[in-house]
C-alpha cells in the first residue's frame, strides 16, 4: 500500500473545518452519512452550471453531455464493484434497491409455504420490505440469531437454510455492531441449497474493496451518501439472469421500448428499472466520489479505519462503567456503547455540546436492540478522514460528560 498524507486528505472535506457550540467539530457519525470532499461538491455544482439537461431524451449538446456524465458514473461505479455496467441499476440507495428486489423478484415468485431468512442484525430497510412481501404472498419470516459478541452464528444460520427458504437477506457490515459478515462463505452455502441472496452493502462500500462476483451473491445494494457521494444516490447490482426475468417495479418514461394502449414493450435492464428522470447531478457526484475513493485506494481506507478503531476501542475499554455493544473479531470502524447511569440520548446531547457528533437511538435496528436488552445505544463511527487527535478529543469529551452525569 502506498503512503497517504491523511492530513491532506482531511483538508479535502470543507465541513470538517467547522466549529459547533464554539468547539472544533469531531464528526463521528459516518455510518449515518459520510462527509463530502470538495471534488464531489464541485462535480454536482459543475453539472448544474455547465451541463444541466435531461438524460437519454435529447440530441442537443447539453442532453448528450448529461447522458455521458450519468452513464459515465454508472461505469465508474461498476468498475469500483468489479461488475458489468449494464447489470447495475442506479437508484436512490439501498432502501429502494431492496424494495426493487422485493417487488420485482420476490413478490411474483414467493407463495404460501415459502420462507424468507433474515438475521437479527438487519437494518429495518432489510426487514420491512420482506414483511410486506410475506404479508402479500403468505410466505413466512425466519430469523438467524447472533452470538454474544455480536457475530453471526453461522452454524445456526446454515441450519436455518431449510428447504422452504427461498431467499436470504443479510448485511455485509452491521450498522450498529460493525460486524463484518463472511459474505462469500454464506452465499456459497446458500447457493448450494438453491437460496437467492440479497446483501445490504451500505456499510461495506464506503470502507473496503469490493469484488461482487467473488462474493457470489445474487443481489447487492449500496448507498451513495455513505461513501462520500450525494444523498439520494445508490445502486442495485444483480445477476443478469435475474434482471432479465424481473418485471418492472415502476412504470413511466425511459423504462420502455415502445408504448401502445394495447400493451408496452419494456426496455432492457438496467433501464427497465429506472423509470422517470433520475437524480442525474447526484449520480455525477457519486461518480466523483468513486474517483476520489479509488485514488485513495480502498485498502488504504480500510487500514486507516482499522487503526482508528483500535485506538478508540483501547481508550474506551479504560473507562469504568462503559459497555461496548458488539465486539466481533471481524469488525468495521463502528462502536456502539452505553455508559452506566446515562441514557444514550443524554450522552449524545452532552457530547454534541463538546463538539463531538455521535449517533444515539435504535439505529433503525429495533430487533437487534431487543436482543441486547437495551432501548438505544450511542454509536461512534469513524471514517478515513478522522484523526487520532479526534479519538483523543472524543475520549476527553466522554470523560467530561460522564462527570456531569454522575
Amino acid at each position: 500500500m502506498r503512503a497517504v498524507d491523511w492530513d491532506a486528505v482531511r483538508a479535502d472535506f470543507p465541513l470538517l473545518a467547522r466549529h459547533v457550540h464554539g468547539k472544533p467539530l469531531v464528526y463521528l457519525d459516518s455510518a449515518n452519512t459520510g462527509q463530502k470532499p470538495a471534488a464531489v461538491i464541485e462535480a454536482v455544482d459543475g453539472f448544474y452550471r455547465r451541463h444541466n439537461a435531461n438524460v437519454s431524451r435529447a440530441v442537443h449538446a447539453l442532453g448528450a453531455e448529461a447522458t455521458d456524465a450519468y452513464e459515465g458514473a454508472r461505469r465508474k461505479l461498476a468498475g469500483f464493484l468489479n461488475v458489468r455496467h449494464d447489470d447495475l441499476v442506479l437508484c436512490s440507495g439501498t432502501t429502494f434497491a431492496i424494495n426493487l428486489v422485493a417487488y420485482a423478484w420476490a413478490l411474483p415468485r414467493l407463495q404460501p409455504g415459502d420462507a424468507i431468512l433474515l438475521t437479527r442484525m438487519e437494518h429495518h430497510a432489510n426487514i420491512v420490505p420482506w414483511q410486506l412481501v410475506a404479508q402479500r404472498t403468505g410466505a413466512t419470516i425466519k430469523v438467524a440469531e447472533l452470538r454474544e459478541d455480536g457475530s453471526l452464528d453461522l452454524d445456526a444460520l446454515f441450519a436455518a437454510m431449510t428447504a422452504e427458504v427461498k431467499l436470504l437477506g443479510f448485511t455485509h457490515v452491521s450498522n450498529v455492531l460493525g460486524t463484518i459478515n463472511p459474505v462469500a462463505a454464506i452465499c456459497r452455502e446458500a447457493r448450494r441449497r438453491g437460496i437467492v441472496t440479497v446483501v445490504d452493502g451500505s456499510q461495506a462500500a464506503p470502507h473496503m474493496a469490493l469484488d461482487l462476483p467473488a462474493l457470489g451473491c445474487d443481489f447487492y445494494a449500496i448507498t451513495g451518501h455513505k461513501m462520500c457521494g450525494p444523498t439520494g444516490t445508490g445502486a442495485l447490482w444483480a445477476r443478469r439472469e435475474h434482471l432479465q426475468a424481473m418485471p418492472p417495479f415502476l412504470g413511466g418514461g425511459e423504462m420502455i421500448r415502445e408504448v401502445r394502449f394495447e400493451g408496452t414493450v419494456y426496455n432492457d435492464p438496467p433501464h427497465r428499472f429506472e423509470a422517470g428522470t433520475p437524480n442525474i447531478a447526484g449520480h455525477v457526484g457519486l461518480g466523483a466520489a468513486v474517483d476520489y475513493l479509488s485514488a485513495l485506494g480502498m485498502h488504504n481506507v480500510a487500514a486507516r479505519e482499522a487503526e482508528l478503531l483500535a485506538h478508540a476501542t483501547e481508550e474506551l475499554r479504560k473507562l469504568d462503567g462503559l459497555r461496548i455493544i458488539g465486539e466481533a473479531s471481524e469488525k468495521a470502524a463502528v462502536i456502539s456503547f452505553l455508559v452506566d447511569g446515562a441514557h444514550a440520548h443524554d450522552l449524545a446531547t452532552l457530547l454534541d455540546l463538546e463538539g463531538v457528533a455521535v449517533r444515539s437511538g435504535h439505529h433503525c435496528a429495533h430487533p437487534l436492540m431487543q436482543s441486547f436488552g437495551v432501548p438505544a445505544t450511542c454509536r461512534a463511527s469513524f471514517a478515513f478522514y478522522n484523526t487520532h487527535a479526534e479519538v483523543e478529543a472524543f475520549i476527553a469529551a466522554l470523560r467530561k460528560v460522564r462527570g456531569l452525569l454522575a
